[in-house]
C-alpha cells in the first residue's frame, strides 16, 4: 500500500502554469537578500494546495524557499502572502520555530504575482500521521514536539512581537464560520444538504473563546519541518491564514483527524496504541499540561466546526482545480471529500441537539 501523502514528498519540475521569469527574480534577490549569488536553479515543491512553493538554489549552493500567490482569478482575501511573511518575521523573535524570513515583494511585475522568500529548512516533512518512516518507539516524541510547539505559539505575547493588530479579538469561531461559509458558497459546485444545515446551525451555537492567541490556522503535522533524525521541529510553515483567534479551535483542528476515517485522511480506523501514536485524549491532555488548562469545554462543537471548515477548504481547492489555478497536482481529489466531511460534521451536530 502506498504511504499516505507520498505523492506530496519532494520537488518536481516547475509546472507550466506556475513558471516565471527567473532572471527577474535574480535581479530582485541581488538587492533584497544578503549573500545571494546568481544564477538560480528553481524546482517546485509537490506539496501545498494554496500558494505555489519553490525551492531556490543559488550559485553558492545556498537554498531558499519562495511562496507566491497563484496566477489567475482568486477568492477575496485568499493567498495572503503578505500576512504570512509578517507573522513568520515576527515569530522569528520568539521560541516558536519558524524559517528565517528574508524578503517580501508585493510588486507583481517581478514574477507575475506577490511573493516572499524565506529560509529553506533542511529536514523531514512527515505527511503520514501514522509515521511509518519513524520507529515505533520514536513516534510519541514526534507528537509531543508537535503539541509543545503549538503550546509555545499560543503563549506568545502578540503585542510584544508586533502582532497586536494581526486580527480581531473575540467572536473568532463565528467569524470563521461566516468567512469559510462565504468562500464555500463562492466556490460551490453541487448542493450538499449537510453543508446548508451546518451554515445555519453552527453560527447560532458557537461558543465564545475564553482567551485570544496567535493561531496558525492550518496547524498539522505536514505543515512543519522536523530535524532529519531528531524529534525536533525546525520550522512551522504555511502561515497564510494565521490570525488572532481561539486556541481551542486550533487544537481541535489538529485533533480532527481522530474523528475522520482513513478514506478522508484520518485515523479513526487505525489501532493507534499498537502503532505508538497518541490518541485524541492524550493530545488534549498534553496540550492542557503545557498551557496550564484544567480542561476544555464545548469540545464536540469545535470538532463539528472544524469538519465543516475543512469541507469548505477542500471545496475551494477543488474549485481552483476546475479553473486551473490550484497549486497541487492532486487538488481535484479534494472534491470527493467535501460531502463526507460535511456529513460527519452534521452527525456530530445532531448528537449535540441539532435537528
Amino acid at each position: 500500500m502506498a504511504r499516505r501523502g507520498e505523492e506530496f514528498i519532494g520537488t518536481m519540475a516547475v509546472q507550466e502554469r506556475h513558471r516565471f521569469d527567473i532572471g527577474a527574480l535574480e535581479v530582485y534577490m541581488k538587492g533584497a537578500v544578503e549573500g545571494f549569488a546568481a544564477p538560480l536553479s528553481v524546482d517546485q515543491f509537490k506539496g501545498g494546495q494554496s500558494n505555489p512553493t519553490y525551492r531556490l538554489t543559488d550559485a553558492a549552493g545556498r537554498r531558499y524557499v519562495l511562496r507566491r500567490k497563484p496566477p489567475g482569478k482568486l477568492l477575496p482575501s485568499a493567498h495572503a502572502v503578505d500576512r504570512e511573511f509578517r507573522v513568520i518575521a515576527a515569530l522569528n523573535k520568539t521560541d516558536v520555530p519558524t524559517p528565517k524570513a528574508y524578503a517580501l515583494c508585493e510588486d507583481a511585475s517581478v514574477i507575475g504575482t506577490a511573493f516572499y522568500i524565506m529560509e529553506f529548512c533542511d529536514g523531514r516533512v512527515l505527511w503520514d500521521p501514522l509515521l511509518p518512516e519513524v520507529p515505533r518507539a520514536g513516534r510519541r516524541a514526534i507528537y509531543e514536539a508537535e503539541i509543545d510547539t503549538l503550546a509555545r505559539l499560543h503563549k506568545v505575547d502578540r503585542a510584544a512581537v508586533g502582532l497586536g493588530d494581526f486580527g480581531r479579538p473575540g467572536n473568532y469561531v463565528a467569524r470563521q464560520i461566516s468567512r469559510w461559509g462565504g468562500q464555500y458558497k463562492a466556490s460551490e459546485t453541487e448542493k450538499i444538504e449537510a453543508m446548508d444545515k451546518l451554515l445555519a446551525w453552527l453560527p447560532a451555537n458557537a461558543p465564545e473563546a475564553d482567551v485570544t492567541t496567535i493561531v496558525h490556522g492550518d496547524y498539522r503535522l505536514d505543515n512543519m519541518v522536523f530535524h532529519p533524525t531528531e524529534p525536533r521541529v525546525l520550522g512551522v510553515i504555511d502561515w497564510e491564514i494565521a490570525t488572532l483567534g481561539d486556541p481551542i479551535a486550533e487544537l481541535s483542528y489538529l485533533c480532527m483527524m481522530y474523528r475522520m476515517p482513513r478514506d478522508q485522511g484520518g485515523l479513526a480506523d487505525d489501532d493507534l496504541a499498537s502503532l505508538g501514536v497518541p490518541d485524541e485524549a492524550e493530545m488534549v491532555r498534553m496540550y492542557c499540561e503545557r498551557t496550564g488548562r484544567s480542561g476544555i469545554d464545548h469540545w464536540d462543537f469545535y470538532m463539528a466546526y472544524n469538519l465543516f471548515r475543512v469541507a469548505c477548504i477542500r471545496q475551494g481547492v477543488y474549485a481552483r482545480s476546475l479553473d486551473g489555478t490550484a497549486s497541487n497536482v492532486r487538488a481535484a481529489d479534494s472534491g470527493r471529500l467535501v460531502r463526507p466531511n460535511a456529513e460527519l460534521a452534521w452527525d456530530l451536530a445532531r448528537r449535540l441537539g441539532a435537528s
